[in-house]
């Protein structure tokens, strides 16, 4: 399901507390998106991606923390890939990894950002750079 409001009279600063409330109640992605409302206000369109048997709850929870008079919502189809979590030892240390099937064939592999974040913490060197190594080990070790 797809459900989506446009905002134009809200506090900023609430958007955290909304999308960590929306998580918690089986979201499956939400997201902003600027917009210019009537009166050529500016405005945010908030859209939630759930699955059809949590859109009530999520519904509510946007009435609640939110200041909308009325949510669209409506029914999309997902395609997803199949997907598995695997621990590798890279040289910085284990990385959990996230990968993605088509049709049974592995066609992506990528490291978790929050595992790359701490080793980039924990060395002092840049993120970027351990991400570029890991996956170059990644990429070694699955395809």
């Amino acid at each position: 399901m797809i459900l989506e409001t446009n905002i134009d009279d809200m506090n900023p600063e609430f958007y955290q507390y909304l999308f960590e409330k929306l998580f918690e109640n089986g979201a499956l992605d939400v997201f902003l998106i600027p917009i210019i409302m009537k009166k050529q206000r500016p405005g945010t369109l908030i859209t939630v991606i759930c699955e059809k048997e949590n859109a009530d709850k999520l519904k509510e929870i946007i009435f609640k923390e939110t200041s909308t008079f009325g949510i669209r919502y409506y029914e999309v189809l997902r395609h997803k890939l199949d997907r598995d979590f695997s621990i590798v030892e890279t040289p910085y240390g284990k990385v959990r990894v996230k990968k993605g099937y088509l049709n049974g064939k592995l066609i992506k592999a990528y490291p978790e950002y929050e595992d790359v974040k701490a080793i980039a913490e924990k060395t002092g060197n840049s993120i970027s750079d351990i991400y570029r190594n890991v996956i170059r080990h990644i990429d070694l070790l699955f395809f």
